[in-house]
């Protein structure tokens, strides 16, 4: 029997080459054979330790440096290109599958998209979603970190039109979390499922012991690009400046006696 702690190390050591080699989109049987398995095994190890697949990750990578690259590039299809993306059509595949925008609506703050959010609760705590037409945008759990959920949100889709309903959210929370029997909400189709593990991954920052059970290598991804493009931080009176903000314009919905 393989030690655990060997199965933690091939893991690790494919994350690091996903990171590494994500231009050149490369194949599972590729990563599989990079740390000596076999391409099936590897795959389901790999979603045990991480929580995903390894093209579920790979695309993830991709998306972050995507997101990054889009505020810098000329256009769509130049960033699609850098990327190693035979076409836009491609990047723009990638980002409504990931985070229910394009590339175009996520560079602009969501300008001209309808957000629907709101507050609800999930059995790791409370939490912050909001989600389009096409899937869910944004994902938050929160554990003391309220300030900066909520700064992150506003930062993300400000230019969005923004409508809290709180009944709604809800409803999605519980489809994502609430699995029954199933447990977890790995079950979930590509963009449910990523928001989750993303959140998930957020929260192991501050609750790592809670999360480690259910996904072994959180602190490594929580490191990887997978979760660059999420290593914000956001000042406690900066982020006070935004809600304030947020209240004057009215756009939010929240009241004054909002509990942070």
């Amino acid at each position: 029997m393989i030690p655990l702690e060997h199965r933690y190390a091939q893991i690790e050591k494919a994350i690091t080459y996903i990171d590494e080699n994500f231009r050149a989109h490369p194949s599972v049987d590729e990563i599989a054979q990079n740390v000596g398995m076999s391409k099936y095994h590897f795959i389901r190890v790999f979603k045990e330790y991480a929580g995903v697949t390894p093209k579920q990750f790979l695309h993830c990578v991709t998306l972050n440096y995507a997101k990054e690259h889009i505020k810098e590039s000329r256009s769509i299809l130049e960033s699609s290109l850098d990327i190693g993306l035979s076409s836009s059509s491609r990047l723009h595949e990638l980002f409504v599958n990931l985070i229910g925008v394009t590339p175009r609506e996520w560079r602009e703050r969501g300008r001209g998209v309808l957000v629907t959010y709101g507050f609800g609760q999930t059995p790791f705590g409370e939490a912050l979603i909001g989600f389009t037409d096409k899937g869910i945008c944004y994902l938050g759990l929160m554990s003391d970190n309220k300030l900066e959920i909520l700064g992150r949100f506003y930062e993300l889709w400000g230019e969005a039109i923004l409508e809290y309903d709180e009944k709604a959210a809800q409803k999605y929370l519980g489809y994502i979390f609430d699995r029954g029997e199933e447990g977890s909400p790995w079950n979930l189709g590509t963009n449910s499922q990523v928001n989750a593990w993303k959140a998930l991954i957020n929260l192991s920052r501050h609750l790592e012991d809670r999360v480690e059970g259910l996904i072994p290598c959180c602190g490594i991804i929580s490191r990887s690009g997978a979760m660059s493009g999420h290593r914000w931080r956001i000042e406690r009176g900066a982020a006070l400046s935004l809600l304030d903000d947020i209240r004057e314009k009215g756009s939010f919905g929240f009241s004054d006696n909002i509990d942070l």
